[in-house]
């Protein structure tokens, strides 16, 4: 009987790939989205020291849209660019964590790059 493999896993799988090719570095660090049913995370992270260097989510109490949807995503794609910023992190490599480039994922990245981040 052929197991049955859920779609965690296969975004395991998808992750797992997209990161052999991918990585941060100290000139450009990772952007990495992960993102649950009821929240969204974005963390700029440099790969080659392995510190987060600046991080946003919507489980933060001043996040503005609570929640899951386009809207809270909007907002932390923003709330990341000005903290990578102020860190003086311009361009990052954007890393989508396995999850398809729609929605959610999309509205962060596209409002991550009008905040003015570059990738």
């Amino acid at each position: 009987m052929i197991r049955q493999i859920s779609r965690s896993e296969i975004r395991e799988r998808i992750h797992t790939r997209i990161r052999k090719k991918l990585a941060g570095t100290t000139e450009r660090p990772r952007l990495a989205v992960f993102r649950s049913v009821a929240h969204i995370y974005a963390q700029v992270i440099d790969d080659s020291k392995g510190i987060t260097l600046a991080s946003a989510s919507t489980t933060e109490k001043d996040s503005g849209p609570t929640g899951g949807n386009i809207s809270a995503a909007t907002a932390i794609g923003k709330r990341i660019a000005e903290r990578a910023k102020e860190q003086g992190i311009d361009k990052v490599v954007f890393d989508r964590g396995g999850y398809l480039y729609h929605g959610r994922v999309k509205a962060l990245a596209d409002a991550a790059r009008e905040a003015g981040l570059e990738f």
